[in-house]
């Protein structure tokens, strides 16, 4: 599984990268066919509260996942994306299953 985070409009730690790879790389559990995770973090509006802006789509055999979420902190919103995506992870694998 190949995770690709891009940075918009701020510089991102190591230590957010870090967290980003360590949590989405647990979606491996729930589907082991996935090929690319591409993480897109971005500052909407600078100085006011739930300004954070995280977006993850998971790309698998014939389809993508997508998630997109605002919080107050790039954590929390890897974090609600992540459980968005296990949700639809485990859609994608019944489908799978019944084909």
């Amino acid at each position: 599984m190949d995770i690709k985070i891009q940075a918009i409009n701020f510089e991102a730690t190591e230590k957010l990268h870090d967290y980003v790879q360590k949590r989405l790389s647990k979606l491996a559990r729930f589907c082991g066919e996935i090929e690319r995770v591409d993480v897109s973090l971005k500052v909407v509006k600078p100085e006011t509260a739930m300004n954070k802006e995280t977006s993850v789509r998971l790309t698998v055999p014939g389809n993508d996942l997508f998630s997109q979420k605002v919080a107050d902190t790039f954590e929390e919103g890897v974090d609600l994306c992540a459980e968005t995506l296990t949700r639809q992870l485990e859609k994608y694998k019944e489908k799978q299953k019944n084909r």
